[in-house]
């Protein structure tokens, strides 16, 4: 970089901070100050973690935040490996059907999740007419269909993550891989895996990231039955307009999301050293 060229990243740097960190700083320090106490009031987050209704929605959410992350890794691996090894017209058609749910808003198609999985939706239609169930089961305001949505949701991003990520590879580390004996498991794990971590660990991050705060999905498959930290703040602030418990909430989410980033680009700094 040229002397004196630095000053160029001012403007974006500028734009940073007025809009990124400023508020977010702004958004911490309102959770521990208090007119009255001073910087010593944590009782927001000491009421957080003592409560066991917190607490459950706390866990539920970093619970499927993490299981939304592992299915999408399980799905993602195939699908990436066979548009990397694709070309042309068959890899532009299965990557436009990759991407064609990001290009869908998220309230329609959590409203087609609402129809597949309603009492007498598809689900429930072709689980009773195979005589598996002789009732309906209750999907919706589940768990599962909390789980179901958002896989639906974030999955394309990991894809596209671990395809360009694949599409690096030298073609001839796998070749290598096989010359020396290594089956499609033992080449998956020793070559294809530690390659690939890089993009897997952006992809991971974005997809727990987005299960964690999103809203819409988990409001509409799961309800008031499955509240996580995202609509839990909502209630807080649109409906029971206690805003401190919410800013204590969004403040707790976006720690947990900046920890759990460290965490992955840790691990993929650490496990790409070994490869």
């Amino acid at each position: 970089m040229r002397s004196g060229s630095g000053w160029l990243l001012f403007p974006a740097l500028l734009l940073i901070f007025l809009f990124f960190l400023w508020p977010l700083a702004g958004m911490f320090i309102t959770t521990i100050y208090d007119a009255r106490a001073g910087f010593s009031a944590l009782h927001g987050y000491q009421r957080f973690f003592t409560d066991p209704f917190f607490l459950e929605v706390f866990l539920r959410t970093v619970i499927i935040g993490l299981l939304v992350t592992g299915i999408c890794m399980l799905l993602a691996y195939p699908v990436s490996m066979l548009l990397a090894r694709l070309s042309g017209a068959k890899k532009s058609l299965l990557m436009a059907l990759v991407v064609f749910p990001l290009l869908t808003n998220s309230v329609v198609r959590t409203f087609s999740w609402m129809v597949v999985l309603g009492k007498f939706g598809f689900v429930n239609k072709t689980l009773m007419w195979l005589g598996l169930i002789d009732n309906p089961v209750k999907l919706l305001y589940t768990p599962i269909a909390v789980v179901v949505g958002l896989v639906h949701l974030f999955l394309p991003l990991l894809v596209l993550s671990l395809t360009s990520a694949m599409e690096n590879i030298n073609p001839s580390a796998l070749e290598a891989a096989e010359s020396l004996g290594a089956g499609p498991v033992r080449k998956f794990f020793r070559v294809l895996l530690p390659l690939t971590i890089p993009g897997l660990a952006v992809g991971a991050a974005l997809v727990f990231t987005g299960s964690t705060t999103a809203y819409v999905t988990p409001q509409m498959l799961g309800g008031s039955r499955v509240l996580m930290m995202s609509t839990l703040m909502y209630q807080k602030a649109m409906i029971s307009f206690d805003w401190g418990t919410a800013t204590t909430i969004a403040a707790i989410s976006t720690a947990v999301t900046f920890l759990v980033i460290g965490v992955l680009y840790a691990a993929a700094r650490r496990l790409g050293a070994r490869a």
